[in-house]
């Protein structure tokens, strides 16, 4: 029987990340939510983990969209009286062929930060009241190596991604800090180069969906003394900027 209920953010994509850490939280008895900014894409996800046997919905949630947000929070609270995982996974393309900060376009910034900060922690928000009603809720940002670049000499490579993720970073660190006196646990999680795109034309040495993402799902069902506030790849901390 299925005793907790996740929402994981941006799964539209059969290869995705998001898929991946969906069914493996599935198969560890949580009702899985999966969101995207296309509901068809997200159903038939969800289609797809209910053929086999195990527990899926559907909702639509454009991060960019405050509106979205927010009628996504309604939609939950009224079929749900909790939430135990809440995954932020959803993000925005990388600013591959940007190589200096002096270069960013400030449209991509915008639009970049609109998801991958600014939604993420608006999502949180509005989803807190059904944390807060879980017995041992977490929050999981995934972030990205990329992050690891601001600070350092050098050239930044996508500096408007890795800028973000750094904040996301940061941002993990804040709200673990705010929720410290509750049972949350909040961590962002790097999943390593991960083989989801093969369109774009994987590296070889990239991890498959699957193995990416153990390291979230240790981080979405960490036990009562487990760590909040880090940044964390296969379960072992990689930062220790915001701890």
């Amino acid at each position: 029987m299925t005793s907790k209920i996740a929402l994981i953010t941006g799964v539209s994509r059969p290869l995705g990340l998001g898929f991946a850490v969906a069914r493996r939280l599935a198969e560890q008895d949580h009702h899985v939510i999966l969101t995207a900014r296309d509901l068809s894409q997200a159903e038939a996800l969800a289609t797809e983990l209910r053929r086999a046997g195990l527990s899926a919905s559907a909702l639509r949630l454009d991060l960019s969209e405050p509106v979205s947000i927010h009628d996504a929070a309604d939609r939950l609270a009224g079929s749900f009286d909790h939430l135990d995982v809440l995954v932020n996974n959803a993000s925005a393309m990388p600013d591959f062929r940007t190589r200096s900060a002096l270069d960013v376009d400030l449209e991509a910034l915008h639009a970049i930060f609109a998801v991958s900060v600014f939604g993420c922690w608006g999502l949180t928000q509005a989803l807190l009241p059904l944390l807060r009603r879980a017995p041992t809720a977490r929050i999981v940002n995934l972030t990205s190596e990329a992050a690891e670049q601001i600070g350092r000499r050098g050239p930044v490579f996508s500096p408007a991604y890795a800028l973000a993720k750094h904040s996301l970073n940061a941002l993990t660190a804040t709200l673990a800090a705010a929720l410290t006196d509750t049972p949350i646990l909040v961590n962002a999680v790097d999943p390593g180069p991960v083989a989801s795109h093969p369109e774009r034309g994987d590296d070889a040495d990239d991890r498959s969906p699957a193995e990416a993402a153990r390291g979230v799902v240790w981080a979405a069902t960490l036990p009562a003394d487990g760590p909040t506030g880090g940044v964390f790849r296969d379960g072992k901390p990689v930062s220790a900027a915001f701890a």
